[in-house]
């Protein structure tokens, strides 16, 4: 048997009083997540969902999230998670086309009526045939959305033990849906081979202690807090203290608390915190038990990899990859050098190489678009087999990533293929502009695109947010690249703003830049 459900299961019954997860003032152990979970699991059952079955979930980081993901595994069930800022008719779509037959959905906020929302889009979507709404409050015995059965009440006198459905390896454990940034999105089948290999493996590649506590801040729907976060946590036994949605106040008062030894986050994270005015003693409480901050999810500029390390005194430990490959396939191992800027070397039973347009293999520095290999590798894009051609051949994955490679084996991102810009003939790459734009005293943070232009086809443009009180201007920062950059490369546009746009997991919206 390799049911992914054996990382709650076997935490437990290794450790059944241990604080699973905490929310506020919620603290829940793993023998009772995992009692919960076998009720989902037989829910489901008397519901008639089948093993192979999908079952989708709308929840930000709150206990439901592992209670559900886990249930539905242990019926056998696929998995859909779906991001929780999705509208009506974007959950509808998502249940479509995953053939999702179930739905639980979190009630949400007056801000973000997740219920509302969910139900909308479960209405329109023909073969999904039941929601349940997991409610903001337990004291919630009413259904505040007519036709929504409540999660508490649809549990009832569900057992509290489940016999789990034995999967093999290569069946398809989650479909995760990638952002959709060209198209619409396509759904990642992630195997319970995949997804368990990749989360012990990445066990191996930070420092554990014998009770870990981690913050999950990155969202659960998404893979790198799904693997990195959940899964990895379940498996060394953490403890998983929630935050719905990251705020550095917030994030600053979690840490000191809780005594959070491991953070995982993206690159805006991490900006928002080196950024923010953690008071001294909050910085020393922090520094006395964080040991590790995961970086992945786009590429951490060096600058603030610096910062955080001289901040928290905390090893900043960088790695990537992708929805399609579970997700880690490189990482800044524990035995090897670390080099500040890498994505690192393969992990365990994963190869790496650079590609040409045509699938040819690039010898030597490149660059190339890195093309991935291993047990990590999805099934395909669930019902799309041309789409899964046109990404997958004899076993590898091209991630349409950019990069480089040193002589000792190092991979180093330089952008994604779709964000290079093209001026006058020439590549421009933004990842490249943006960590020299940010040694600029005076600049926070900056998101570099390409823009129309009639002669040179794209021009450079730079998005800044400024440091407070800072007094540069258009002219001098365009001044300023012009003596960093080859004639071709710099922003020849500057503009300033207060905030750029981001996804759910942190990644800057360069599309919408665009």
């Amino acid at each position: 048997m390799l049911n992914l459900s054996v990382l709650l299961e076997d935490a437990a019954r290794e450790t059944p009083d241990r604080d699973a997860v905490v929310f506020g003032d919620i603290r829940l152990s793993y023998s009772f997540i995992d009692q919960v979970a076998n009720q989902v699991a037989n829910l489901l059952r008397s519901r008639g969902v089948q093993p192979g079955d999908k079952v989708a979930i709308s929840s930000p980081n709150l206990p439901y999230f592992p209670m559900v993901y886990f249930g539905a595994l242990k019926a056998g069930a696929v998995v859909v998670p779906l991001n929780v800022l999705l509208k009506p008719r974007e959950i509808a779509y998502h249940l479509g086309d995953s053939d999702a037959k179930a739905l639980f959905c979190f009630e949400g906020t007056p801000e973000l009526p997740l219920g509302e929302m969910g139900h909308a889009g479960f209405q329109q979507a023909e073969g999904c045939e039941h929601f349940f709404l997991m409610p903001a409050s337990l004291a919630t015995t009413e259904s505040p959305i007519e036709g929504a059965e409540l999660f508490w009440a649809a549990l009832g006198d569900q057992p509290k033990t489940f016999e789990t459905v034995t999967t093999e390896a290569t069946d398809t454990a989650v479909v995760l849906y990638t952002s959709g940034t060209t198209g619409q999105p396509k759904g990642a089948e992630l195997t319970h081979g995949n997804l368990l290999t990749n989360a012990m493996v990445s066990d191996t590649l930070f420092a554990k202690t014998l009770h870990d506590v981690s913050l999950v801040t990155l969202p659960l729907f998404h893979i790198f807090g799904q693997t990195c976060v959940m899964n990895v946590g379940f498996f060394r036994r953490a403890t998983l203290v929630m935050l719905p949605r990251f705020e550095p106040k917030q994030a600053v008062a979690l840490l000191v608390k809780e005594k959070v030894n491991i953070f995982a986050g993206v690159p805006t994270m991490y900006w928002a915190l080196l950024t923010d005015d953690t008071s001294a003693e909050d910085v020393a409480a922090i520094k006395e038990n964080l040991r590790v901050a995961v970086a992945g999810g786009a590429s951490l500029p060096l600058e603030v990899l610096k910062g955080i390390k001289n901040k928290f005194d905390a090893d900043v430990l960088e790695g990537y990859g992708l929805s399609e490959t579970s997700p880690v396939a490189s990482f800044n191992r524990p035995d090897r050098p670390t080099k500040p800027g890498s994505i690192g070397l393969p992990i365990w039973g994963v190869e790496m190489k650079l590609i040409d347009d045509d699938w040819k293999t690039i010898e030597g520095e490149g660059p190339g678009e890195i093309a991935i290999r291993g047990h990590n590798i999805m099934k395909g894009y669930y019902q799309r087999p041309e789409a899964t051609a046109d990404a997958m051949r004899d076993g590898w994955f091209r991630t349409g990533d950019v990069a480089r490679r040193d002589d000792e084996g190092y991979y180093y991102i330089i952008d994604r293929s779709k964000d290079m810009i093209i001026r006058g003939g020439f590549n421009v790459y933004p990842r490249e502009l943006e960590e020299v734009l940010m040694t600029h005293p005076q600049v926070s943070l900056a998101a570099v695109v390409g823009v129309p232009h009639d002669s040179h086809g794209e021009e450079v443009k730079a998005y800044v947010i400024r440091t407070p009180d800072a007094t540069l201007t258009e002219d001098e920062l365009v001044a300023w690249g012009k003596e960093q950059f080859a004639n071709y490369k710099y922003p020849r546009i500057v503009e300033f703003r207060d905030e750029l746009p981001m996804t759910a997991t942190g990644k800057i919206l360069k599309r919408e830049l665009r």
